[in-house]
């Protein structure tokens, strides 16, 4: 014997036809492509942030310490200006007036973007070269004579900062 149904009118739709069930399932679906997308980001980008000799690169800290000390002895100061307009990046060193300086600008997130220029400086401790677009980002940049006796570094977000001024700390 079959029930009748309470309203003779309503008809019983499948479930495929209701929204509900749709609504519900577009929660896990939209969390599967966010894990695929996820996923491939993992797998098809380079782990930049990783360094693979990371023992030896913690022994040339002491290094670079000493080199960083060695410019706060000698008072060395550098300023640095890029103006895109013309494609030069110029600036002066203070102090110490080696006849070649070496600048090594390292891309905040991408080392394939870092930079390494020689520089030649004038009498006067000025120089200027030619240098492509730099991007805008945050730049660390690091300052060193071409024996590698002394160092300077600090950090430079161009272009919200037209110039940057690169002082070696007082000797302790």
């Amino acid at each position: 014997m079959a029930v009748p149904s309470p309203h003779p009118s309503a008809r019983l739709t499948p479930w495929w036809a209701q929204r509900w069930p749709w609504l519900l399932m577009l929660g896990p679906f939209l969390v599967v492509i966010a894990a695929v997308y996820s996923g491939w980001l993992a797998f098809t980008r380079e782990d930049a942030l990783v360094e693979d000799n990371y023992y030896l690169q913690g022994q040339a800290i002491n290094s670079d310490l000493r080199r960083d000390h060695a410019a706060s002895v000698l008072g060395v100061a550098v300023a640095l200006r890029y103006d895109a307009a013309s494609g030069r990046l110029a600036g002066r060193i203070e102090q110490a007036a080696p006849q070649r300086l070496k600048l090594h600008m390292l891309h905040a997130s991408e080392p394939g973007k870092d930079l390494t220029l020689t520089l030649q400086t004038q009498p006067d401790g000025s120089f200027s070269v030619a240098l492509p677009l730099l991007e805008r980002t945050r730049w660390q940049v690091q300052v060193e004579d071409a024996q590698r006796r002394w160092r300077l570094a600090g950090a430079w977000s161009w272009p919200a900062q037209r110039e940057v001024l690169l002082r070696a700390d007082a000797p302790h």
